[in-house]
């Protein structure tokens, strides 16, 4: 009993920015979810608006790539998850996400024939911007964990 005070007592409180910062990285993770889901699941719906051409592109994905997107999308929603339960996890999750991130950044810019059309530049923003934001999470989880707010 002394020792679950003694716990309590010395367990970093939670701060209010961890349960924002947890909710905004889950709903925004939950969109490459939806993406690599639907477009590896085929659903005909969602991809409508593909071109003939990115579809082609998209159907000659290696396996590795497919596995990188799919740890990059998932270990992301999980590392969310994972934060909003306070759990110590959340940091590895965060790492697997940003290294199959950059896994299939390196086959879809580097290593593959883009289609014409995602080459106008602002698929490098986006890039850009899910780089920066796989980069912060892990960073605020290590905060988080470094502070005793993971468990």
């Amino acid at each position: 009993m002394d020792l679950a005070r003694d716990e309590a007592r010395t367990a970093a409180k939670t701060p209010w920015h961890l349960w924002a910062v947890s909710l905004i990285s889950a709903l925004w993770n939950c969109g490459g979810v939806f993406d690599f889901t639907m477009t590896n699941s085929r659903n005909a719906d969602y991809l409508a608006g593909f071109s003939p051409e990115m579809m082609t592109w998209v159907d000659a994905f290696p396996l590795w790539s497919i596995l990188a997107w799919g740890a990059g999308v998932f270990g992301a929603l999980a590392g969310s998850l994972l934060l909003l339960a306070r759990s110590r996890w959340a940091v590895l999750s965060f790492a697997v996400s940003l290294a199959g991130l950059m896994l299939v950044t390196i086959y879809q810019f580097a290593l593959s024939d883009r289609p014409a059309s995602l080459t106008s530049g602002g698929e490098w923003l986006f890039s850009a911007a899910l780089h920066i934001v796989a980069i912060l999470l892990l960073y605020y989880a290590l905060r988080m964990r470094t502070k005793g707010v993971l468990r």
